[in-house]
């Protein structure tokens, strides 16, 4: 018999969270590239991005933003440069490292799908959550990215 580490009830809540994440994030992706055009990391560049309010970004600082790995940075940036929704330039202070800009065409994309996607948050969790649901649940994950933070290991 194999030992079980979760409980039934921690196992099904377990299950429940790892359904929904699932269609949440199918459904989110899905709603943003019919309403943009932009993929799923198209927008994750371009949302990180636009947050640093026109100054250009290190790539490495991107890359260790969005916790991918740099070859996966490297080709989605390569396929957005040629869609002309970002621009890549060495680095001044280090030969090695490239600066990514947005393009005015990478803003106004980035905004709209950004507006879709607020939308659908609102309209799939925001508006299904009570108000204190919706802070349980914020909790909830500071809580467990904490843990994930402190490089906690078995």
């Amino acid at each position: 018999m194999t030992k079980r580490f979760l409980s039934d009830s921690q196992a099904a809540a377990w299950a429940s969270y790892q359904r929904m994440r699932a269609r949440l994030t199918g459904r989110l992706n899905r709603e943003i590239s019919q309403n943009s055009g932009l993929s799923e990391a198209d927008f994750e560049i371009l949302a990180a991005l636009t947050e640093s309010a026109d100054e250009p970004v290190r790539a490495l600082a991107l890359r260790c933003g969005l916790e991918w790995e740099k070859s996966r940075l490297s080709h989605q940036l390569r396929r957005m440069e040629a869609r002309g929704l970002v621009t890549r330039e060495e680095c001044t202070e280090d030969n090695r490292g490239s600066v990514i800009r947005v393009t005015d065409d990478g803003r106004k994309l980035a905004a709209e799908a950004r507006a879709h996607y607020e939308q659908a948050v609102r309209r799939y969790v925001a508006d299904a959550l009570t108000p204190e649901q919706m802070a349980a649940l914020g909790t909830i994950a500071e809580t467990v990215l904490a843990q994930l933070e402190e490089g906690h290991r078995p």
